[in-house]
């Protein structure tokens, strides 16, 4: 692939070693009826012959596009797309559907945990709500809140360890996943303040109680346009926050294995020496990444409940 960078920007393929997903076309005809849904693919390639197709798509399993139009293996023409980062969220969903809904049917006959996952999944769910919700939000605004808590808490921790798996990747390191997932907290924000203060009630409450004189009232519209925005600005932040740290931790890991196709070009002696030293460096960092990953779960639940928190409660 000519730019790194591509091997961890979403997709519309997943990408396996070669060995396990050989291309095996015999005309470039052939190749364009493969993959109708992307019709640059051999007109943007007139050289190419059937060899560099079977080189280049060899190894990357292609998701079909009943809904799109694609420009090329990374970016649509119109429609809509699935994408790799789409699939994993759908699995994640899945997975977490299938866990819950497990433990869910074993608790109904018996209210003593029993085996690892349930004792490893009551535990986060307590961890969840005792420790982020409460502190946060209060006791019966957590009890209120933790569904939603506890979503976004194992969504966002799946999709983070999704990016710990070979072939696979991270949803969290796009902005539109992360976006999304902020918005969510946004539109909890404003409904929950609303529903509880009303709509002038909950506005009136963005600006503290302060007793100024009557020339000094603008002062109160200034404050009122700095905390609305501060309203929004957090929410972006919460998202470009969990983005930044997902997307740096894997570019990071890119820039040290990348080290090593960089001195295959040197003498023995010294690719490996560099290999050594990027497989341990790259060990390492990953058992970091893992800690990250539970951790940016751990601060995006942790400052939603703050955010929500500070809408239903006056002070």
């Amino acid at each position: 692939m000519a730019d790194p960078i591509l091997h961890i920007k979403d997709s519309y393929f997943f990408e396996v070693p070669k060995f396990m997903w050989r291309r095996h076309f015999e005309g470039r005809e052939q190749v364009q009826e493969h993959f109708s849904f992307i019709p640059h693919l051999v007109s943007d390639h007139p050289r190419a012959t059937v060899a560099d197709f079977n080189r280049a798509l060899s190894g990357k399993i292609v998701i079909p596009q009943p809904f799109a139009t694609l420009k090329n293996l990374h970016d649509k023409e119109s429609g809509f797309g699935i994408s790799k980062f789409m699939v994993l969220e759908v699995l994640a969903g899945v997975i977490l559907v299938f866990a819950f809904s497990r433990i869910g049917s074993r608790m109904s006959t018996s209210l003593v945990p029993r085996g690892k996952l349930w004792n490893l999944l009551e535990a986060m769910v307590v961890f969840v709500r005792d420790q982020i919700g409460k502190p946060a939000m209060g006791e019966h605004e957590a009890e209120r809140f933790a569904p939603l808590l506890w979503t976004m808490f194992f969504f966002i921790l799946t999709c983070n360890l999704f990016g710990m798996l070979p072939w696979m990747g991270a949803p969290t390191g796009s902005f539109g996943v992360t976006l999304a997932l902020a918005c969510v907290t946004f539109a909890t924000t404003l409904t929950a303040g609303i529903k509880q203060f009303g709509i002038l009630g909950f506005w009136k409450n963005q600006v503290p109680h302060m007793d100024l004189p009557l020339v000094l009232s603008p002062l109160k519209l200034m404050i009122f346009l700095i905390e609305v925005a501060s309203l929004c600005i957090k929410h972006l932040i919460l998202s470009v926050r969990l983005l930044a740290n997902m997307f740096a931790g894997h570019v990071v890991l890119l820039g040290i294995i990348g080290l090593i196709a960089l001195a295959a070009h040197q003498s023995w002696g010294h690719w490996l020496l560099v290999t050594f030293i990027s497989v341990i460096s790259a060990t390492l960092f990953s058992i970091l990444e893992l800690f990250v990953a539970f951790l940016q779960a751990y601060v995006f639940a942790f400052l939603s409940a703050l955010f929500i928190g500070a809408a239903v409660h006056h002070h």
